[in-house]
């Protein structure tokens, strides 16, 4: 595999943790020039910049932004957008996922995750894909997950986030099909993550350790996926088996499924 990558430029968002970090760590490695990181903690992103400045020479801008705030994703939409300084790979990684029952969670909890996981990532990729496709050169690569496969009984927004990545990933995959852009939707299974931990989903427990995947195996996976011009990549081989084993079930049976394994835990 040629390790470096044809890209100049690369935006990152969630890049203060997890698959996000790991993300900006490999493209540094393999020679991105130039990397701008988004996240809400700008702190931790002045600490990864410093780190990949160092290691390996990297020009790095720091963003700090809040996809849920309206405000804040218009100034990511504005350097995406921004000619003058242009982007070749953007990575929508930002996310976040609750677990319970849908009526019990918090409703503005609930629509935050569709904000950042759903609307901030529809509105980059439109800001992004114009200068790209002027210039005939670019990528996106939007972090999807597992969970796009089934509908998920106590994880009902999440999953349908990731639904929603999947399928505007694959469609715009072919709308750009020739065009010298592409489209790429990643969708990793069980990862270690700062976003693991934070997901109070006591089922996490029951995972045996030999299906979850560092973020940094997952990033790797993903960034190649891209660099070939993929439409979809599942991050390790175990994911990838279970995703050819599931896809082909009836919809009703996947459901089904799901939902009396979840009742099973309660």
């Amino acid at each position: 595999m040629d390790d470096q990558l044809e890209w100049n430029s690369a935006l990152v968002t969630g890049a203060s943790s997890g698959i996000g970090e790991a993300i900006a760590r490999d493209l540094a490695r393999r020679g991105v020039g130039h990397l701008i990181l988004v996240a809400r903690r700008a702190d931790v992103l002045e600490h990864l910049a410093s780190d990949l400045r160092r290691d390996h020479g990297t020009d790095v801008e720091v963003l700090a932004a809040d996809l849920a705030v309206e405000g804040e994703r218009r100034t990511v939409q504005e350097r995406l957008a921004d000619s003058a300084r242009p982007v070749d790979l953007l990575v929508n990684n930002a996310g976040f996922g609750t677990a319970g029952r849908f009526v019990d969670l918090d409703a503005a909890t609930e629509e935050r995750e569709v904000l950042v996981n759903v609307v901030a990532l529809q509105q980059l990729t439109r800001a992004a894909l114009p200068g790209m496709l002027v210039r005939r050169h670019g990528a996106v690569l939007n972090v999807a997950s597992m969970a796009a496969f089934v509908p998920l009984p106590s994880m009902a927004t999440y999953g349908a986030t990731k639904a929603f990545v999947t399928s505007f990933s694959e469609a715009l995959h072919e709308e750009t099909r020739g065009t010298g852009v592409t489209v790429t939707a990643s969708l990793p299974g069980f990862t270690r993550t700062e976003f693991a931990d934070q997901l109070e989903d006591a089922s996490q427990d029951e995972v045996p350790d030999f299906m979850w995947m560092s973020a940094a195996d997952v990033a790797a996976e993903s960034v190649e996926g891209a660099r070939r011009g993929k439409a979809l990549v599942v991050p390790g081989v175990g994911n990838r088996v279970a995703a050819v084993a599931v896809w082909p079930l009836p919809r009703t049976l996947r459901r089904r499924g799901v939902g009396l394994m979840q009742a099973l835990r309660r």
